[in-house]
């Protein structure tokens, strides 16, 4: 091992993040990671076969926290997980981090759930509590905060009706509760924004 490498993997123990070698080593059990050098996953995070963890992804547990990722769910680069005192689940085949990058973060007592198939990008966040159901999806640069999406289809439903409740635009969204088949866009704050069925949107053939 080299100077470079050496400080690197000091400074990963000293934040409570696996070494690179630990963290290569999670392919071993199914995890895929094109470039475990750029990837932090702290000792306390359950990850499942198949969970994708691109370049420049954050996963960072303390002793008494939770995070745990479902099976085949791709987390894209700059995405970021933090569980400092809480719990983040996020189930089977969920998207997060395309265009941009997220941020998910659960302080003490926090409970942030995340369904399977879940759909999350455009460089958002999610802090304190939120439930974001099967399938729903937030898009955008929205900071949620004590949210509850409904679960439904995923994007891929041909339905739009049947899909999961869904956040689009940018903004500030708290307290929002979205069932399935909806969907809020805003530009500001959500609390102010109109809720639409999807068809609204996605009109049916």
């Amino acid at each position: 091992m080299n100077e470079a490498d050496r400080r690197s993997d000091e400074a990963r123990r000293r934040l409570e993040f696996l070494s690179v070698e630990e963290t290569a080593t999670l392919g071993e059990r199914g995890v895929l990671l094109p470039d475990p050098g750029s990837v932090l996953v702290s000792p306390h995070v359950r990850l499942e076969e198949d969970v994708v963890l691109w370049p420049n992804v954050i996963l960072q547990a303390s002793s008494e926290s939770r995070i745990a990722i479902g099976r085949g769910t791709n987390l894209f680069p700059g995405t970021r997980i933090v569980s400092s005192g809480g719990a983040v689940t996020i189930g089977t085949g969920a998207e997060i981090g395309e265009e941009g990058g997220f941020t998910i973060k659960a302080g003490p007592g926090d409970t942030i759930a995340i369904g399977n198939g879940a759909r999350l990008l455009g460089s958002g966040s999610l802090t304190l509590s939120n439930w974001v159901g099967r399938g729903a999806q937030i898009l955008g640069s929205i900071r949620c905060q004590n949210c509850t999406l409904g679960d439904g289809g995923t994007y891929r439903e041909s339905d739009p009706d049947e899909r999961g409740g869904v956040l689009k635009g940018s903004g500030v969204a708290r307290g929002i509760e979205v069932p399935q088949g909806h969907v809020i866009q805003a530009f500001g704050l959500f609390s102010e924004a109109v809720m639409r069925r999807q068809s609204y949107f996605h009109p049916k053939g």
